[in-house]
């Protein structure tokens, strides 16, 4: 697939090299915040959140992909919710010794 026609204009101006490589890096970052989502699902879901972000302004500022961009609001959305749930269970350290 042609990945690279979904970045928009003027992020592959300011990025350096091309836009194939810009979506390479793209996906290189993408599976990091996977494996930190996997490790520290407290904190890597805001990193995702964040990362879909930019995505959508990316999508938004492009070449006319809105219905991607709604899907990714979606995906935004489950995301933050996820992200919160992680928060309210995560088990509390305890300062008392056995």
């Amino acid at each position: 697939m042609d990945w690279d026609r979904y970045l928009a204009p003027w992020i592959d101006r300011l990025v350096p090299g091309t836009a194939g490589q810009a979506m390479y890096a793209v996906g290189v970052i993408e599976i990091v915040a996977g494996l930190v989502v996997a490790i520290r699902p407290r904190w890597g879901g805001y990193l995702v959140v964040a990362w879909l972000t930019g995505i959508i302004v990316n999508l938004l500022t492009g070449p006319g992909y809105y219905d991607v961009a709604l899907r990714d609001v979606g995906l935004l959305l489950a995301a933050l919710a996820l992200t919160r749930l992680a928060g309210a269970f995560t088990p509390q350290r305890s300062n008392a010794r056995a």
